[in-house]
């Protein structure tokens, strides 16, 4: 979506809304920590971020990776910045033409910085020499397809009139130009932005005036950033990052109220974090801005907002917790499921070989996380400590367990105490309110429905007893695999199993998360090999690679749903009577 039908949408509401800034790093661990802070700072509720653009060399192409990853695999509206230094045309082509690719429908057009080095702005040869050259560029080749957006900067508010008078002379330019809304300049003196923003107006510019807000993170970066205020804030705190940073946060909430209480039309906010999360994050708490439910999740699961795949509606559940290996493995899709599954989609995964399973931990923080395992009973450990949200990660998912998981953590960890190695589940819901903090998602006004889920490695022996137990509660579906690719179940049907669907005000159900033979086999590969990943961790020969390695060699890898959205225990029952039974077992050898 343009970034100016979510302001026109938010207006409309009476919502009001934020936005992140972000820069390219210089190494490669600095881009996978950026990423890693982006998919965290998600949960703040943005309404998009946006990426800046550093001309020439990695960081410039980095700029594109980044927006390419934001908008396929996050998930979240991103708007790239491109800039006049050292971009002839031919360049900026190749830019807009990546960023549309991906999905981007949002530019913001600047002259730039002169290059490092140099004191003076030149344009290259073929290029553009002012801002406004780029925005007239990018709507004789792209038409309207995406929101450009332009710099404003208040602060020419104390200048001289006749140079006021010019630097607005040059932002209605711009406008004129094709300029669908203007990104401000940093600046702590709101009575002068009020002050340029009725100057705006008075000068017959009617887009939307979007606010650059930097939040105060240090008592060195506030003397940079505004001098004046910084006067305001003791100097005994100067050598006190955490006063000044709880000083200087209500101070620039005070700020931001004031805007957006005033009489010129302003219900957003754009904050350039310096790639740093707490700053902003606390300044969202100073106001009390809450993310909004329908804003971080429109589905359960995270969109893509690739062109192709904006309308997916439908993912099989074994992917929850392997975003990126589901949009591979799927890429070369000619449709993507809409409304239902299996009618357009294509007939095959791609190949592990062409994805490429991996960790994301080095083979130090694996070790670290999952320490030197030599029986079995440390392997369960391992699991139960990741379901009671003792341990950050498993091979089967780089983060913790979901908030949502913790209504059933206790029986999962039981479960896993059994032999039963859990690594995807999701508890039985019965039409909790959409924007539930836990388990909602999509618009407001409607209910949310989940069955409950499990997917679980096991020994054959062991899934022999278990499934006598199963069979006995007509209510559950399972589904069995071993590593040769043999499915057995108890379905008496071929088509999709809906685990998750939604009711909302003017809409057909929604039905956004199955389970389904076919995408059970593909992801069958995937399950057993970060397994091996996992073992291979260890050096070849050792108790460890040798203990998980056999695990995985016998194991069937098995989920179950259960169909009674009432009752989260019914999914569970067949455990417990598979327990009471090895004690029953186990009273008699006794005797």
């Amino acid at each position: 979506m343009k970034i100016s039908q979510k302001i026109q949408q938010s207006t409309k509401e009476g919502k009001v809304w934020w936005s992140f800034e972000y820069f390219p790093p210089r190494t490669d661990q600095g881009l996978q920590n950026l990423l890693d802070r982006i998919e965290r700072m998600r949960a703040l509720g943005p309404g998009f971020i946006d990426i800046t653009w550093n001309a020439g060399g990695r960081t410039s192409d980095l700029t594109v990776e980044i927006v390419k990853t934001c908008q396929s695999t996050i998930g979240i509206e991103t708007c790239m910045h491109l800039t006049c230094t050292n971009m002839p045309s031919e360049k900026v082509d190749i830019a807009l033409r990546e960023a549309k690719l991906s999905g981007c429908r949002n530019i913001l057009a600047l002259r730039g910085d002169p290059p490092a080095g140099k004191d003076d702005w030149e344009a290259v040869d073929g290029g553009f020499e002012h801002g406004v050259d780029l925005v007239r560029y990018i709507r004789k080749e792209y038409g309207d397809y995406f929101d450009v957006a332009v710099a404003g900067y208040p602060q020419t508010q104390t200048l001289p009139p006749e140079e006021r008078a010019q630097e607005m002379a040059y932002l209605k330019e711009k406008v004129d130009a094709g300029a669908n809304f203007i990104f401000t300049q940093m600046f702590y003196d709101a009575d002068m932005f009020i002050d340029w923003v009725h100057a705006v107006r008075a000068a017959g510019i009617t887009v939307p005036v979007v606010p650059g807000i930097m939040p105060i993170q240090t008592w060195n970066g506030f003397l940079r950033a505004a001098t004046a205020i910084a006067k305001t804030i003791i100097p005994h705190h100067k050598n006190n990052d955490e006063k000044v940073r709880e000083i200087g946060t209500k101070l620039v909430a005070d700020m931001c109220r004031k805007i957006l209480a005033a009489p010129i039309g302003i219900q957003g906010l754009h904050f350039y974090t310096m790639n740093l999360e707490r700053g902003s994050r606390l300044l969202l708490e100073e106001m009390n801005l809450v993310a909004h439910v329908e804003t971080l999740k429109p589905l359960p699961w995270r969109q893509s907002l690739t062109p192709a795949r904006r309308s997916e509606t439908i993912r099989p559940i074994f992917w929850a917790n392997r975003t990126k290996s589901y949009l591979s493995r799927t890429e070369n899709w000619d449709e993507y499921p809409n409304g239902r599954f299996g009618d357009s989609r294509s007939p095959a995964y791609g190949e592990l070989d062409g994805y490429g399973v991996s960790l994301k931990q080095t083979k130090e923080d694996a070790i670290k996380l999952w320490d030197h395992p030599t029986t079995f009973k440390d392997i369960t450990g391992l699991f139960q400590k990741f379901c009671l949200n003792q341990l950050s990660a498993l091979p089967w998912s780089d983060q913790p367990v979901l908030s949502e998981t913790s209504v059933i953590a206790g029986q999962l960890a039981r479960v896993n105490a059994l032999g039963f190695l859990t690594i995807n589940s999701q508890p039985a819901v019965n039409g909790i309110r959409s924007d539930d903090k836990t388990f909602g998602w999509g618009p407001s006004n409607g209910y949310v429905y989940q069955k409950a889920y499990m997917e679980f490695f096991a020994s054959p022996e062991l899934l022999d007893a278990l499934i006598t137990h199963i069979e006995r509660d007509p209510g559950i579906i399972y589904y069995v695999i071993n590593k040769r690719g043999d499915l057995r179940t108890n379905s008496t049907s071929d088509g999709p199993n809906a685990v998750t669907w939604g009711v909302f005000p003017g809409k057909e159900v929604v039905q956004p998360t199955i389970v389904e033979a076919i995408s059970f086999m593909a992801w069958k590969d995937e399950a057993y090999e970060l397994g091996y990943q996992w073992a291979k961790i260890y050096e070849a020969g050792s108790p460890s690679r040798k203990l998980i390695s056999g695990i995985l060699d016998d194991a069937v890898l098995v989920n179950i749903v259960h169909n009674d959205v009432h009752d989260n225990e019914k999914i569970f029952q067949p455990f417990s009577s598979f327990s009471e039974e090895l004690g029953e077992r186990a009273n008699r050898y006794e005797l």
